[in-house]
Formats: C-alpha cells, structure tokens, sequence
C-alpha cells in the first residue's frame, strides 16, 4: 500500500510539473506574438515631433516634407529596448528617411540610431548615429541592388543586447555589436529627411518585444 502511495504521489507531481512547462510554454508564445504598431486608420500610439507631414491614407501611413523643409519624426509613446520590427515602405520622389531605435527626440533633435531609407545607392538598411559617430555600417555595392525603387520594400530590423541586424527585401544587409547601442534604451521613430520634396509610404508595422 505504501508503495501503491508513493508511486500515486510521483505521479501526481509529474502531471502538476507538465502541466506547469506546458502552460509556461504557451505563456511565452503568447508574450512573443508581434503586435501592430499601426493600427491602419490613425496615429493612435505614435507622436509627431516638429512641423512636416504625417497623415493616414487607404490604410497606409504616409510622411511628406512641409514647407519647412525640416526634420521631422513619427516616435512611438512606448520604449523598446529588445525587440525584432518588420515594416514595409514605399519610397514617392525622394525617399530619404529612416528608422530610428533606441532613440529620445527632443523638438526636432534626435540621439540614437538610425536604419537608413534612402534613394537607390545610399545605404538602405545600413545603420547611422545621429549627433555622434556617424555611419557605423555602410552597405557595400554589391547589396546595393536589393532595393525597390517606387515598390513596396520589406525592412527588417532585429536589436538584443549590443547586436543589431537587419534585412532588406529578406537580404541580410548588417550584422553588428556595440557597446553604446547595448546600454541605450528609447522609442522606436520613423523620420523624415530635411531638405523637402520627400514622400514615404509605411505599412505592416509590427514589432515582436524579445
């Protein structure tokens, strides 16, 4: 009988543990399903900082140079520090801009880095630090024909820790780590270039926290 009892309570301990990793795993699925970060209609979770053009169209977000001709930037209200975002973009006339991580934005004054969206031959899916060092990684010219010129384009962006990695139209274009990057934190931001004329289509945001 003892034996019948000890055998009874191994195996009730098993299930309870089971049933705990199972129910454990499904947690984590659930935590790491992507989420939309633009939700297709509006500008709800997003702040625009300075004075050019963001505005929603047939389900599409669209940022355009205003009169100013300045900076400008689509922040999210929410920091992400680990994170893996895909988006796709469509560059209208000059599509100098970017995607920014990690990053405060202060009027019109960014700190962070950025993933470059740029004309053909200038460094999309490389990375930039504005107000510091510059260009950490460049795209060399035999990546250079991955862009899409006026098509939809798929940007990838993967940050953990000190490593950064993106993908442009599923091309592996950087793969990087840093140790400033590593202990920054900040908003996601989308941005328009200054010099004007410049008109960029966003869609299929969506960001996976890691």
């Amino acid at each position: 009988m003892k034996l019948k009892r000890v055998m009874a309570v191994c195996i009730a301990v098993l299930f309870i543990n089971s049933a705990f990793l199972v129910l454990n795993e499904r947690q984590k699925v659930q935590k790491a399903k992507p989420v939309k970060l633009f939700n297709g209609k509006d500008l709800t979770g997003w702040k625009i900082n300075g004075t050019e053009k963001w505005y929603v169209e047939k389900g599409e977000l669209i940022c355009e140079s205003g009169p100013d001709k300045a900076y400008g930037y689509l922040t999210t209200n929410k920091f992400y520090k680990n994170f893996d975002l895909s988006l796709k973009f469509k560059q209208d006339a000059n599509g100098n801009s970017g995607v920014f991580f990690r990053s405060t934005v202060d009027g019109t004054k960014v700190a962070g880095w950025q993933v470059e969206v740029a004309p053909p031959n200038h460094d999309t899916g490389g990375v930039y630090e504005s107000y510091g060092r510059g260009w950490l990684v460049q795209i060399p010219d035999e990546k250079e024909g991955f862009l899409k010129m006026g098509e939809w384009n798929t940007l990838r962006i993967r940050v953990m820790g000190d490593k950064v990695q993106t993908w442009l139209n599923g091309n592996a274009m950087v793969d990087f780590s840093d140790a400033k990057i590593g202990a920054a934190d900040g908003s996601l931001a989308l941005q328009i270039h200054d010099g004007g004329g410049i008109k960029v289509r966003w869609k299929d945001i969506l960001v996976e926290e890691l």
